[in-house]
C-alpha cells in the first residue's frame, strides 16, 4: 500500500448561509455545521484510505465566532495523521468576506476509521510530510492520539 501526501486528499466545501441553516439568534446553526465538517473529513478520509469510512471521535470542535445569513462559509479539510486503520482530519472553517479575506470560526479534529467490505477496520496508507507545517501539526496530532488512547482504557 502507498503512502500519499497531505495534499492528494485535501478538500474543500463551500456553502452561502440562507435562512434554512440558522438557529433562533439568526446565527450559523452548530448542528448543520458539524453535519458539513463530518461530510468534509469523511471525504478527506475516503481520497487518503480509498475505503469507505466511518467517525469514530470528534475531538477538540471549538467555536470561534458566529456566521450570519448570507455569508461564505469556506470548511477545509486535510489529513493531520494516519495509524493502522484510523485517520485523523483537521477541518477548519472559515467566514469568507466579500474582499476574499478568511475568517476563521470554527477548528474541529475528527478521526475517521476505514472500514471494508464487512464493515470491519482496515488498514490505510501511510502519510507521507512534505512540510514544517505538516510535520509540526503530525506531532501535535501523535499527542492528541495517545491521550485519547489513554481517556479509553
Amino acid at each position: 500500500m502507498e503512502s500519499k501526501r497531505v495534499k492528494d486528499s485535501l478538500t474543500e466545501q463551500v456553502h452561502i448561509l440562507t435562512q434554512g441553516n440558522l438557529n433562533g439568534y439568526k446565527r450559523l446553526f452548530g448542528g448543520k455545521l458539524m453535519s458539513w465538517m463530518d461530510v468534509v473529513a469523511a471525504v478527506v478520509a475516503r481520497r487518503h484510505s480509498n475505503k469507505n469510512v466511518t467517525t469514530a471521535v470528534v475531538d477538540m470542535l471549538e467555536f470561534k465566532a458566529p456566521a450570519y445569513a448570507n455569508d461564505v462559509i469556506c470548511i477545509i479539510g486535510k489529513i493531520t495523521y494516519v495509524g493502522n486503520t484510523s485517520m485523523e482530519v483537521k477541518v477548519d472553517v472559515y467566514v469568507e468576506e466579500l474582499n476574499h479575506e478568511r475568517r476563521l470560526i470554527n477548528t474541529a479534529y475528527i478521526v475517521m476509521v476505514a472500514i471494508d467490505e464487512n464493515e470491519k477496520p482496515t488498514k490505510v496508507p501511510g502519510l507521507i510530510l512534505e512540510t514544517e507545517e505538516e510535520r509540526e501539526e503530525y506531532e501535535r496530532a501523535k499527542i492528541r492520539n495517545a491521550r485519547r488512547k489513554e481517556y479509553n482504557k
